[in-house]
């Protein structure tokens, strides 16, 4: 018992005498062992900085002038300004990234070249963008001019935007190369032929990209059709050399972006943002049923609510013109008569404005076509209230088969041409000239 009293204390010591020996480092020990804590520490320094500063001008500057335009008598409907203010914003973190990274130690010097040169290649990014702002907002403001419709600038805008943007690339790549300017252009004038060879679908696909872009032409989303190369269907992709089209049999048609504009093509998106979809399709009426309404008849269609108003007003309208025109006692041929062809028209037009499922603030009408060989065409020109294709085809059919139905009761008949049930019924009654008649 009494040794082990005696060699603790002494272990004791010995330990508290290497602690003494071993002293506990400091900070600036830790970054002189580890330089590359120093070197991170700084770069998330300049990093948490650019962030910071990105988060003002976005929340505070960007937003202060938005609001400063919208108070102004100004017109900026597309917000061009709020959106120059924003690009011209992307530049800072850029800038305080190519001034603060030699400030980072232990960074090689090829390191921070090259982040340099990305930073101030993406500043000059960020100023075509601004410029191509700045185009958009003098062609907007040049269309409240009354002069606009007829002297457009748009092409001319369109050329200052290639202009810019080629201008930024040259600059761009010779930053990135670290060369001039002037050099790089003498060298692509000697390469300019070669290079329309080589990228000559590249070229025509870049170009139309930007068209597409510039002037909103095409979204991926939006329902298009092209016939001639077989698409009609949903936009799913824009590349830069292809735009892929499912179409609605679940096929996926890949068209060459230049062809969307070479060729011509349809975009349904405006249908679908006006959320209606129109319908036009006729009726062939036979002509040989086509004829003046009696007095029966003409009393006998108010049975039809629908008709009322009409058949008041158009009596109103016909007295008063016989009465001008065609004085008692004058022939029939002299007056004025409603006839069934037109009295079916008003119908339809009052049925369609009766209907629940049209979009009665656009266009509707009921027209006559020109007469031919199949009868005269009675148009239906009208828009459903949905642009949902099954919805769009139900409502279509169930207006066709009420008025398909109704048609005899104004005395009126669908053309059809003759067919073998037809042909069966002539010989049945055994006419001359019709096979098998005796």
């Amino acid at each position: 018992m009494g040794c082990r009293t005696d060699v603790a204390p002494s272990r004791r010591r010995a330990r508290h005498w290497k602690l003494e020996e071993r002293p506990i480092p400091i900070p600036d020990d830790i970054l002189q062992s580890y330089p590359w804590i120093n070197s991170l520490i700084v770069a998330a320094a300049l990093l948490v900085g650019a962030a910071i500063a990105n988060w003002i001008t976005k929340k505070i500057v960007v937003r202060l002038t938005t609001r400063i335009v919208a108070s102004s008598p100004f017109r900026d409907e597309s917000n061009y300004v709020g959106q120059i203010v924003r690009h011209l914003s992307n530049a800072v973190p850029a800038f305080i990234i190519e001034r603060g990274i030699p400030l980072v130690p232990g960074i090689p010097e090829t390191a921070v070249s090259v982040i340099q040169s990305a930073a101030v290649a993406f500043i000059i990014y960020t100023i075509a963008r601004a410029f191509d702002d700045v185009l958009d907002l003098a062609n907007e403001a040049y269309e409240h001019n009354p002069d606009a419709a007829s002297r457009p600038i748009k092409g001319y805008i369109q050329l200052g935007k290639i202009a810019v943007y080629g201008a930024a690339g040259i600059v761009i790549i010779s930053v990135l190369i670290g060369e001039s300017p002037l050099l790089l252009l003498s060298g692509l004038g000697a390469l300019a032929a070669v290079l329309m060879l080589i990228f000559r679908d590249t070229i025509l696909s870049l170009v139309a990209s930007v068209q597409l872009r510039s002037n909103d032409m095409l979204r991926v989303g939006d329902w298009i059709t092209m016939p001639q190369l077989n698409a009609d269907g949903d936009v799913v992709d824009i590349a830069l050399h292809t735009v892929k089209v499912q179409n609605f049999d679940k096929t996926v048609t890949a068209i060459p972006t230049h062809r969307l504009i070479s060729d011509s093509y349809q975009n349904w998106r405006g249908m679908r943002e006006s959320g209606g979809r129109r319908i036009k399709r006729s009726i062939n009426i036979d002509v040989t049923t086509i004829d003046f309404v009696s007095d029966d008849e003409w009393q006998a269609l108010r049975r039809f609510a629908l008709l009322r108003p009409y058949l008041d007003d158009k009596q109103a309208e016909l007295d008063e013109w016989n009465a001008r025109v065609a004085p008692d006692g004058d022939e029939t041929v002299n007056r004025r008569r409603p006839t069934n062809i037109g009295t079916f028209r008003a119908y339809t037009v009052a049925y369609l404005k009766a209907h629940p499922e049209i979009d009665h603030s656009k266009t509707l009408l009921v027209r006559q076509l020109e007469p031919g060989e199949t009868g005269l065409p009675l148009e239906i020109y009208c828009f459903a209230n949905t642009t949902a294709w099954a919805e769009y085809e139900r409502i279509q059919a169930d207006i066709f088969d009420h008025l398909l139905a109704i048609l005899p009761e104004f005395g009126l008949l669908l053309y059809q041409q003759p067919s073998g049930h037809d042909l069966g019924g002539l010989k049945a009654l055994g006419l001359p000239g019709t096979p098998g008649a005796s």
